[in-house]
């Protein structure tokens, strides 16, 4: 071994005596070394030494590299080159293919980011053996040839940018078979020939960006899109369908002739932006473009359309920038595009009547009459005439035709040709390349976790339109209740599972990768299962707008309706609420050690306890860091409360606060009574005390709730109560573990269990085989 390796696996070996640390394996310390070393130790990574800590030192991170990790495995690798200095290709030594052989040895990589490196040849096949990647972030490199194949095998990959390399070919139709691609930009690449109709199959494909190709022909169907960017192309003629979630439409510089398509554009409520400048469209302007309502950005610059503005028009309240020259138009401009602060507005080049000493110059009314005629442009065309009046507006045409000279002609195809107009840098600056936090606030999907005995899928990650096809796009009828965070809604997956889907607004600056990583390993008998989750993405900068956390549905009820408000002949027998609050027990000590950081403080309810169809009970909401929820008004201490003064310090002894939250349910299972305040856990602790020092049973007997009281043995009915009192404790450090309670509990129900095995061989009640549920019987572990 090389004395460079050594020092790497020394320094790694030392970090593991370190309290609380989990270093990073040594091969992938290595496999990180030697990326730095293919890329010729560029300064960028001039902080990589052989003593990093790259999962949990922070003096190696800056803001163009960085590595993110989960325990000992590497998760994300963003290595960013300085786009300002403009990255020169790396020398002919250089082979992209060991350097993607290297970053295989990184097998839980779910985001890579390499830009401006000066990366050089084909993009290699064997970037299929990172089977994890979610996002991919190739920009602003030197890499050509077509996409390789291997990409279709990934299966779990959601974004793909590589825009600014050198890529050609044809766009491949084997893009249909990424299940979850989401976004797609290839901005400023080689590629060329028509986009194949399997477009319109990518039900997830959400962003399709290809700006600056050498793409032709006509678009495919792009109902499913919401942002589309094909600027600087050769496409057309025809205006592509667009579904009505559509927010970005940029077709700038291309070679589209036809009208614009006004019923399908007026039904595009989302659309905020719209860029068809620099093309050969022709006919009327749809002025209803500007009154829709989330319109911010519309340019028809330097096409030949036509039509009497008004100035009484209507305009949206988010319309910011609105460029309408070089075109055909004629009337006034409306009022609301010159009235309002903050607009900008475009329009010289037109035969519009302009009021004051307006810069903008507008050519007089024929000159747009005569061109229109010249192309075949009839104004009002759109009105249906007779046969004699279209007879009459036939010679028009063809009168005008012939008179136009071909000096006009000339003037014609100069005026109609695109001009250079500030508006062209704003487009150009809206639709740049994606910002970094697209990478940081990526959407990670944790390994699938295969617990099949649990009789629930496993773990995955959803496409918006399956949570769409699932809650009927979000009916209101689906809706279960919202709260601060967002909304609760009930669904049903296509084969048919029931789920619970919670949608939560997220910051931009957030980052998921601990909390989507906990979250898939919140897979237990005794929780409320958490199947997959869905990010959607703001479509101007894709970043992670809303979160969509998917959920088993357990629909049989919750514990308090099973003890204190069921109906007789469905409540739990005693035996059964021993084994219940094992369960709910067992649940907790999950919570508490079986992932990595435990899950405290979880605010743990009676009505939170849900019953399966097999009345296994499960926790239906603990605190996930990311859909923790403000107590402030329990925590006030208020009349109202139940929970202790020391309720307020969630942070330390949070452990023992869900032990009191479990001393509460304990109390409701004991005495059947709901307990809806602090003052009736003090006044019932004082008769748990009171009856356990008493002498014989019957007083701990009428504290039991009548409906099984009967059927209790002593021995049970003391020892729950003993673990009541103690879990309501006063001072946190007084109340026991949750492995002391899960043992107290277990003993209960042996005894409970051998006290009614005993009754039913006894004499008087002969043994008969009897069919018992799996509650009826203690759980051992």
């Amino acid at each position: 071994m090389g004395g460079h390796a050594l020092l790497i696996l020394l320094s790694v070996a030392s970090l593991a005596l370190l309290p609380g640390a989990t270093p990073l394996q040594p091969s992938q310390a290595w496999s990180l070394f030697k990326l730095r070393q293919l890329l010729g130790d560029p300064p960028v990574l001039g902080t990589w030494h052989n003593y990093t800590d790259f999962c949990y030192g922070g003096d190696y991170k800056t803001a163009s590299a960085f590595v993110e990790c989960y325990e000992d495995s590497v998760t994300q690798l963003h290595i960013m080159g300085d786009p300002g200095a403009g990255a020169r290709p790396l020398p002919a030594t250089f082979s992209i293919d060991a350097f993607f052989t290297t970053l295989s040895r990184l097998p839980d990589l779910k985001v890579l980011t390499l830009t401006n490196l000066g990366l050089w040849g084909p993009l290699p096949g064997k970037i299929s053996r990172l089977q994890k990647l979610e996002i991919v972030n190739v920009s602003s490199n030197y890499l050509y040839g077509e996409l390789p194949r291997g990409l279709s095998q990934l299966g779990s990959l959601q974004t793909l940018v590589a825009d600014h390399n050198m890529l050609g070919g044809k766009l491949p139709g084997w893009l249909k078979d990424m299940p979850l691609l989401a976004v797609l930009s290839l901005r400023n690449n080689m590629l060329q020939g028509t986009l194949p109709e399997s477009l319109k199959d990518m039900l997830s494909l959400r962003s399709l960006v290809l700006a600056s190709n050498n793409l032709s022909g006509n678009l495919p169907d792009l109902k499913n899109l919401q942002v589309i960017d094909m600027a600087n192309n050769a496409l057309g003629p025809k205006f592509p369908r667009l579904g009505r979630k559509v927010a970005s439409v940029v077709l700038a510089g291309n070679k589209f002739s036809d009208g614009l398509p006004a019923d399908m554009l007026a039904s595009c409520y989302l659309l905020e932006r719209l860029d068809v400048s620099g093309n050969r469209f022709v006919g009327p302007f749809p002025a209803a473009l500007l009154s829709l309502p989330s319109m911010e950005y519309l340019s028809i610059a330097g096409n030949r359309f036509t039509g009497r503005l008004s100035g009484n028009a209507s305009c949206g309240e988010n319309l910011r920038f609105v460029d309408l020259s070089s075109n055909l138009l004629t009337g006034s401009l409306p009022g609301c595009l010159l009235a309002a602060p903050g607009k900008s507005v475009l329009f010289s080049a037109n035969c519009l009547s302009t009021a004051g000493d307006d810069s903008q110059s507008q050519h007089p009314s024929p000159f747009c009459r005569n061109q229109a005629l010249a192309v075949g442009i009839v104004p009002e065309q759109g009105h249906k005439k007779s046969g004699a009046k279209a007879g009459v507006v036939a010679g028009i045409v063809l009168v005008g035709a012939l008179v136009v000279s071909a000096a006009v002609v000339f003037v014609v195809r100069k005026a109609s040709a695109p001009k250079a107009r500030p508006a062209r840098r704003l487009v150009e600056n809206a639709s740049s390349a994606y910002p970094s936090n697209l990478l940081a606030d990526a959407r990670y999907i944790s390994q699938t976790v295969k617990l099949g005995a649990l009789g629930i899928p496993a773990y995955r990650s959803f496409s918006l339109v399956e949570l769409e096809a699932a809650t009927d796009n979000f009916q209101v009828s689906s809706l279960m209740g919202q709260d601060a965070h967002g909304q609760m809604y009930r669904g049903r997956l296509s084969n048919g599972t029931p789920v619970t889907i919670r949608s939560l607004k997220v910051n931009k600056s957030q980052s998921f990768t601990r909390h989507i990583e906990m979250i898939s390993k919140l897979r237990h008998r005794h929780l409320v299962s958490a199947l997959g989750h869905c990010f959607q993405y703001n479509l101007d900068d894709s970043t992670v707008t809303h979160l969509y956390l998917v959920f088993e549905y357990v629909h049989n009820g919750n514990l308090r309706g099973r003890i204190s408000q069921g109906t007789e002949g469905r409540r739990l027998s005693w035996g059964q609420r021993i084994s219940t609050a094992i369960g709910v027990a067992k649940g907790i000590q999950f919570l508490h050690g079986g992932i990595i950081p435990g899950l405290f403080a979880n605010n743990l309810k009676i009505t939170n306890i849900l019953m399966d169809q097999n009345q296994v009970p499960k926790i239906g909401s603990y605190n996930i860091p990311i859909l923790s929820e403000t107590m402030k008004s329990e925590m006030q201490g208020g009349a109202g409360s139940k929970y202790p003064p020391d309720r307020i310090c969630r942070v330390p002894n949070g452990d023992k606060i869900d032990m009191y939250d479990f001393g509460v349910i304990l109390l409701e299972v004991i005495s059947g009574r709901p307990i809806s305040s602090i003052y009736e856990v003090e006044m019932m602790k004082e008769q748990l005390q009171s009856a356990l020092t008493a002498q014989g049973p019957s007083k701990r007997s009428n504290l039991v709730d009548p409906a099984v009281s009967k059927g209790c043995s002593d021995d049970s009915m003391r020892t729950v109560m003993e673990v009541c009192l103690g879990c309501l404790a006063k001072e946190p450090t007084q109340r026991p573990s949750v492995e002391d309670v899960l043992w107290n509990l277990q003993f209960a129900a042996q005894v409970q269990d051998g006290s009614r095995r005993s009754s039913e061989e006894s004499p008087l009640s002969p043994s008969q085989p009897h069919a018992q549920s799996a509650h009826d019987s203690p759980t051992h572990r």
